[in-house]
């Protein structure tokens, strides 16, 4: 019963380690990476689609993505998608390949998204903590309905902190590398 607890803690943890990761993809850095177009949709005939389903994105340079469409009639509907994302790229069109040059970043820019950073990174921490909060009051629960001894319930609190210790490790090693890649001129 309190295997299952744990199991379920840590699924939960994953979750929101999995759910971090995709948030830092979306803060870009000074470098091309065809993740950064990965929340961007494309009307595919009146269908919203995700970009990597109608076209191929490749790294061109380190500054610079290269939208490659399927079908040469999606050119412009690719260009509107990626105008409209909030990523702030413009592509420039020549025949049927759209490139995508990455800005600049300037320092202010560079601070505002590690701030951006270590707010993802927060809410990451907080629900991973959210997960051992559910965990532990389960197992009180459990307690409560004398299922489990207070032995046994102590063993569960302190295996479920050992996984929340964990996953925060994680957070934070994730955080640091964002940091430094956000940083790096």
């Amino acid at each position: 019963m309190i295997n299952e607890i744990k199991t379920e803690a840590e699924t939960k943890m994953t979750k929101s380690i999995e759910a971090l990761a995709s948030a830092f993809n979306k803060i870009r850095t000074g470098r091309a990476h065809p993740s950064i177009l990965d929340s961007v949709m494309v009307n595919y005939y009146g269908q919203e689609t995700p970009l990597r389903q109608v076209a191929s994105v490749t790294v061109e340079d380190s500054r610079t993505l290269t939208v490659s469409p399927w079908e040469k009639n999606m050119v412009p509907q690719i260009e509107k998608a990626i105008m409209t994302s909030d990523l702030g790229l413009n592509p420039s069109t020549s025949g049927d390949l759209i490139r995508l040059p990455m800005p600049m970043l300037t320092e202010e820019t560079r601070k505002n998204m590690v701030k951006q950073a270590r707010a993802d990174a927060e809410h990451g921490r907080v629900s991973v903590r959210n997960a051992r909060r559910d965990a532990n009051s389960t197992l009180k629960e459990l307690l409560k309905d004398k299922d489990i001894s207070e032995d046994d319930e102590r063993r569960g609190e302190e295996e479920v902190q050992k996984l929340t210790d964990r996953f925060i490790a994680e957070v934070e090693k994730f955080l640091k590398a964002k940091e430094e890649d956000l940083m790096a001129v």
